[in-house]
């Protein structure tokens, strides 16, 4: 099933992965992107570094709760061992310390809950180079 997706990305063969070791998120994330990304998802970072010798991923969506098992030093350690990946780290609030730190340290975006399809798919889009079409939003009174 697709949702609101435009042919052109449906046909472009962009690659996420998903990373994070909370199943029901992976699961959420990945049926978002799934119709215009090839998205795979992986419970931990040793998995998703396996995939990428073979299919390197153009953006990295990122639990924050790995960053805080394995240490901020993970958006350095995944930006040298993919190079040239896009990292997003989904966290629960923007305006999180540890959240804020990751982008210091080298993440090119957060994404905050609640994970909507509109802003799970514009991030993706923008990690990814794409423009993002400008939506108005009408009130119906």
């Amino acid at each position: 099933m697709q949702i609101g997706v435009e042919s052109s990305r449906a046909v472009e063969n962009k690659r996420v992965f998903v990373v994070d070791g909370d199943e029901i998120t992976r699961a959420v994330l990945q049926f978002m992107l799934h119709d215009e990304n090839e998205t795979h998802e992986f419970a931990d970072v040793a998995q998703a570094y396996d995939k990428a010798r073979q299919w390197k991923p153009d953006a990295i969506l990122l639990a924050m709760g790995l960053v805080e098992v394995h240490g901020i030093g993970l958006i350095e350690q995944i930006a040298a061992r993919v190079p040239g990946v896009k990292i997003a780290v989904v966290c629960d609030s923007a305006a999180d310390p540890a959240a804020r730190r990751c982008l210091q340290r080298g993440a090119h975006t957060l994404l905050a809950k609640p994970l909507t399809i509109e802003s799970v798919r514009r991030k993706a889009d923008l990690l990814l180079g794409r423009r993002s079409a400008l939506t108005i939003p009408v009130h119906v009174t």
